[in-house]
């Protein structure tokens, strides 16, 4: 039997007139994969939460490339910080990008968006959300659903099973809805923010690097 597909957008906005309603600003861990894709989450979240972003991505090969997306969300964050009211702190986790391949590499040779992807998201959300729960956060959540190249489906269940681990809430996004992704595209147009050509792992970057030759 097909699972339902569920209005994650929605879902996110009652959570929101929920806090509204208790009068409430609570903490939010954001796990965040690169600057582009974190701009409208950032702007959609921080007027009703306390934001910190954590970069846990050791999936993203090689490390140059590792190093690039996190300055330019540094970056970012910068700007954004000296723009608006509210201030978002990042935290980085160590690059582990050997050790993380060898849990991915038997499932290479799969195209994107299948279970290697899959197993990726879990994995980097599991570890934020350990960080999360372990430093007593009261929601965690992750960007990656503002992608077009990510099903919110998926990484929204990943994160309700996550949750079932954990004390900290999970709060349910779709950021790519109701316009979020022009959104996004606007203000990475107007920042001139860097915009990688692959999805992150050495399998994609492969993939990336056999489709230039063509």
């Amino acid at each position: 039997m097909a699972q339902s597909v569920k209005n994650y957008y929605q879902l996110s906005k009652i959570e929101i007139d929920k806090i509204i309603r208790e009068n409430k600003r609570p903490t939010l861990a954001l796990h965040a994969c690169c600057a582009p894709c974190s701009t409208f989450p950032l702007e959609f979240l921080t007027p009703y939460f306390d934001v910190t972003i954590l970069y846990v991505n050791s999936n993203i090969y090689p490390q140059e490339e590792y190093n690039r997306r996190l300055n330019e969300l540094k970056k970012y964050l910068k700007i954004f910080n000296n723009k608006s009211e509210y201030k978002v702190n990042l935290i980085e986790f160590e690059y582990k990008n050997e050790e993380y391949n060898t849990k991915l590499e038997p499932l290479k040779d799969q195209k994107e968006g299948q279970d290697r992807c899959k197993l990726c998201y879990s994995l980097r959300m599991n570890q934020a959300y350990k960080y999360a729960d372990e430093h007593n956060f009261d929601y965690f959540t992750t960007v990656m659903t503002i992608s077009r190249q990510k099903n919110s489906q998926i990484l929204n269940q990943i994160g309700i099973n996550l949750s079932n681990k954990y004390k900290t809430k999970y709060f349910m996004s779709d950021f790519k809805k109701k316009k979020g992704i022009d959104r996004a595209l606007e203000i990475r147009k107007e920042h001139n923010l860097y915009n990688q050509e692959y999805c992150g792992c050495i399998y994609s970057y492969q993939k990336y690097m056999e489709d230039k030759k063509d």
